[in-house]
This record gives structure tokens, sequence and C-alpha cells, in this order.
């Protein structure tokens, strides 16, 4: 069962790799036509591949889910919502912004590690140079280097202790399926870090404006109005958006 579970998640990620890199290479190619019959199954072996194309199907409708949580996604977009809610403007930036913000930078910043993947395991496994195991374990290998690097080892000791395993004598030699939720739950204590020094200078902001309205007898008046502009200003004039991205893509570096 483990040996299932270790296996899924590198599978996964090669075969979303190799579809990505075949459709750019078809790209500019004439695209084929698509028929898809239902009509009876003459063999039992057209029934299960069947089963396979659905299973398939199946897995690429969650990929999207898989490829987030393994990738800095995760540490991006808390940050930027936290960010979002210390300004206090609601719904702006609206949260097409944000998460088109997020996958760009995640892409720039997995792009190394995704690019060992394609030269290490998914070019030679599309040349026949590598059996399909032997390129889920090359696959593998940087990706577990990238959460390796982020993940706290007191989060990686708790589901190594949960799964029930034996201690590996090196990082690399945990499974995916212990390291992911390892990488995760470090993930959202990082960003939840970040997001609380963010928070700090806007509510130092809030606190002022609301003592001074208390003063002033003004009770009806919400401090947020007065204190909205200020927030904006301060933002803009320490170049906000150029120090919250920097320190994020420095982060995982």
């Amino acid at each position: 069962m483990e040996q299932k579970v270790k296996a899924k998640f590198p599978a996964m990620l090669l075969v979303l790799l190799a579809v990505f890199l075949l459709a750019r290479e078809a790209a500019a190619q004439p695209l084929p036509a698509v028929d898809l019959n239902i009509r009876p199954s003459d063999s039992p072996g057209e029934v299960v591949d069947s089963v396979k194309l659905l299973v398939l199907l199946t897995l690429l409708s969650l990929a999207p889910a898989f490829l987030v949580m393994v990738t800095s996604f995760t540490r991006i977009i808390v940050v930027l919502s936290l960010l979002r809610a210390a300004l206090g403007t609601q719904q702006a930036p609206a949260n097409q912004i944000l998460i088109g913000l997020a996958l760009f930078l995640t892409v720039f910043i997995m792009a190394p590690t995704y690019q060992q993947i394609n030269e290490q395991a998914v070019q030679p496994y599309l040349q026949d140079r590598v059996s399909r195991q032997e390129a889920q374990e090359l696959a593998a290998k940087p990706l577990k280097d990238f959460m390796l690097r982020q993940t706290r080892e007191k989060d990686l000791a708790l589901f190594i202790n949960l799964a029930q395993i034996e201690k590996p004598e090196n990082p690399e030699d945990v499974p995916l399926h212990v390291i992911i939720p390892s990488f995760v739950i470090s993930e959202l204590k990082t960003a939840f870090e970040i997001g609380f020094l963010l928070y700090i200078p806007f509510v130092v902001i809030d606190m002022v404006v609301a003592s001074i309205l208390m003063s002033m007898g003004m009770f009806m008046l919400p401090p947020v109005m007065i204190s909205l502009p200020f927030k904006l200003l301060l933002f803009v004039m320490v170049d906000g958006w150029h120090l919250v991205v920097k320190s994020l893509v420095e982060s995982f570096l």
C-alpha cells in the first residue's frame, strides 16, 4: 500500500509534465479530430483500456490541486490574501489578480526544479531511454529536494511518526506521501509568520487613527474610512508590492 501511494505522486507529476511538453510542441501542428463512440466490446482488453482512460481523466481533474500543494503557490497566495486583509481594501485587488500573480510567481520560482525534472526524467522517458519506474524516481528527486529545503524538521518528524515508518537515514529517503503534508503545514506556518509582520504597520495606523477620533469625540465615524487612505499611502510610498514580491521570491532561495 505504501509503495502504491509513494509511486502515485511522481507518476502524476511525470504525466502532467509530459502532457504539457507534448502540447507545447504540437501547438504549431494541425489539431487532430477526436471521435468518442460507445459500442459493444469484443474483448476484455478494450474494457480495461477504457477504464484506464477514465482513471487518467480523473487524475488529471485532481492534478491542479496536487500540483498546487507541491509548489510555492500555497505560501504566495496565503501571504497575498493576508496582505489584502491587512490593507482592508475588501476585494481590491480581485481574487483573479491575486491568483494570477501567485501562479506566475510560482512558475518563476519552480522553473529550475521543473527544468531539472524535464531534463532528467521527462525527456529521457519520452525518448525511451529510461523505464517508467526509473523516470518516476528521477522526477521525484528534484521535487523532493525543493520541498525538503522548505520543510521544518519538526513537521517532517510528525508525519514520519504518524505514518509509522522507520526513521530514514537520509531525508531523500522519505517517501513523497510523507514529505508533501509536512511541506504544506510548513508553508502555512511560514506564510502566517510573513502575514503577521505585514499586519503590524497597518494595525499601528488603525490604532492611531482610532485614538485620534475618540479623542475628538467622533464616535460615529468608522476609523476604517480614515485609516484606509493612510494605509494605501504608506504602502505606495514604500513600494509595497516590490518589497512583498521580492521577500516572497527570496524566501525560497
